[in-house]
């Protein structure tokens, strides 16, 4: 298997270079995301807005001479780590990539940063992957993420719950590394509270009937339920099951839950639930909301603004080291990132190109108040949502 890797790298790094040399001024940028699958209702808005970010940059004669840039569509499917990975391979080697914004999913971002990213050496940016082991992936340097680990929202999640008082839960999340790793989090976190988790039960995705889960959910009990699943799958059906019995009336939901979908789904049932996702309060998400609506695009949609936000450090890594090389302009990604530097905000992609250009430092800020830690992952705060009315509605920051 490794040999076959090590072929396959060699012969991807010949077909880029190939590609490069007889394609300098046309930069392709990979956007895998999960256009089908058990998100499929968030990526739409995910993906235009890394492509708003293409946008901003394409064409500007800062950007290594006024090089193009084509966004190349993948479907990664969330669930399928083969399909995820064969769709990177297809990106490197046949439409010649030189960075990946993804993937979104944990488990699938995994499989194509072991099998992939870094056997061929392309740098990837996920704005949604959140699974805690990802945090000490081998990546040889070229993985980032935008949007912060789960072992933080874990915390979040937990504090939300005691702060309302809720002092016991059962907890369903969906059987990945995703949702494992959240619910470890959380579990812990919740317990230093001093609350009791009474049950911690996996489910599986993509069944027609979840009541053996929600019988078994509801016998251990709880103040209420804690949904760590997807809102166009099995996540979705442990709550339908759990309102058709009355097992539960109040949820807690993390962010693969959060989006019109669930109150597309449910509506005014779920009045008074609850969740969080990655999310901020700052000038950056405001602007990004408008600039994206003026596009006809849902910048409010989780993980909209972290997907611009990925694109844009990219291409401005790319930018600050005259190299569209993932292994020279990856080092360039934390300095862009962080302090010091003119706070660059959505919409300023060519003046960050400018600054650039004549040798000065930026800080790129974006739609989430981008700030990398660690080996290249958000510091991270998160919007607590509550259900009102049938409608989500962000309550506050933490």
């Amino acid at each position: 298997m490794k040999k076959l890797l090590m072929a396959t790298a060699a012969s991807a790094l010949t077909a880029g270079a190939a590609f490069a040399e007889s394609h300098a001024s046309d930069v392709r940028l990979g956007i895998l995301l999960s256009f089908t699958g058990p998100i499929e209702s968030l990526t739409p808005a995910m993906g235009s807005g890394a492509e708003l970010a293409v946008g901003e940059v394409t064409g500007n004669e800062n950007f290594l001479g006024g090089a193009s840039v084509t966004p190349v569509r993948g479907d990664a499917t969330c669930v399928d780590a083969a399909a995820a990975t064969a769709a990177a391979e297809r990106m490197i080697t046949s439409e010649g990539v030189m960075g990946i914004m993804g993937a979104d999913c944990s488990g699938v971002t995994t499989a194509v940063l072991a099998n992939v990213a870094v056997p061929n050496g392309v740098v990837m940016i996920s704005p949604a992957a959140t699974s805690p082991a990802l945090s000490s992936a081998e990546d040889n340097g070229l993985f980032f993420r935008t949007a912060p680990s789960d072992a933080r929202q874990g915390q979040v999640l937990a504090n939300v719950l005691n702060e309302k008082g809720i002092s016991s839960v059962a907890v369903t999340y969906t059987n990945n590394d995703y949702g494992k790793g959240f619910a470890d989090a959380f579990s812990a976190a919740f317990e230093e509270t001093g609350g009791e988790v009474t049950l911690v039960a996996a489910h599986e995705d993509g069944k027609a009937d979840y009541s053996a889960e929600v019988g078994a959910l509801a016998s251990a009990g709880g103040d209420a339920l804690v949904v760590l699943g997807y809102v166009d799958q099995g996540g979705a059906g442990v709550i339908q099951g759990a309102l058709d019995t009355g097992a539960f009336d109040t949820f807690a939901f993390g962010d693969g839950m959060i989006g019109d979908a669930l109150t597309d789904a449910f509506g005014s049932d779920i009045d008074g639930s609850f969740g969080t996702a990655p999310g901020s309060e700052n000038e950056g998400g405001a602007l990004f909301a408008e600039m994206a609506a003026e596009a006809g695009i849902d910048g409010t949609s989780v993980y909209a603004g972290e997907s611009y936000d990925a694109a844009a450090l990219i291409l401005l890594a790319m930018a600050a080291s005259g190299s569209t090389d993932s292994t020279e302009y990856s080092g360039a990604i934390m300095d862009i990132a962080n302090a010091p530097g003119e706070p660059i905000l959505p919409g300023e992609l060519q003046k960050a190109l400018q600054i650039i250009a004549d040798g000065g430092e930026i800080d790129y800020q974006g739609a989430s108040g981008v700030e990398l830690v660690g080996s290249g992952e958000a510091a991270g705060s998160y919007a607590e949502y509550t259900v009102e009315g049938g409608e989500l509605k962000v309550v506050g920051y933490r």
